[in-house]
């Protein structure tokens, strides 16, 4: 029963993963000093994308599920459970660079309006990183 929970769990904080590096940029309009998590957190994100790797959370859930006794799948997180809700043919990887791109795109878009709002708040005597 832990095995299984423990997977689900890890399931979860993956996929959470994945959403703040993609939209994390935003948070930072919000909380700049999020940035010194987030910076990180893209770049890692981008280079699994870039490099065909699988995530290093991808084996220990799979490693949990057969502890547990469940079926282990094959291939990555993005395959097993994103690509079923997204596409319908296989993950190709043409597919994962443009994930990859699309993840500096969003946060381009998210530093640059940061880095214009520091600037704005710079000549008005303000600071806010």
């Amino acid at each position: 029963m832990f095995f299984p929970m423990a997977a689900d769990l890890l399931v979860i904080i993956h996929l959470g993963f994945i959403i703040f590096v993609i939209t994390g940029g935003f948070l930072v309009l919000k909380w700049p000093r999020m940035m010194y998590l987030h910076i990180p957190a893209a770049a890692w994100g981008a280079l699994i994308e870039f490099q065909g790797w699988i995530c290093p959370l991808t084996p220990l859930e799979q490693h949990l599920r057969q502890a547990g006794g469940q079926r282990v799948y094959s291939g990555g997180f993005v395959e097993h459970y994103m690509e079923p809700i997204v596409y319908p043919a296989g993950l190709t990887r043409e597919m994962q660079i443009l994930f990859g791109l699309v993840v500096i795109a969003v946060n381009l878009t998210a530093y640059g309006w940061l880095l214009i709002r520091h600037k704005r708040n710079k000549g008005a005597g303000q600071t806010d990183i």
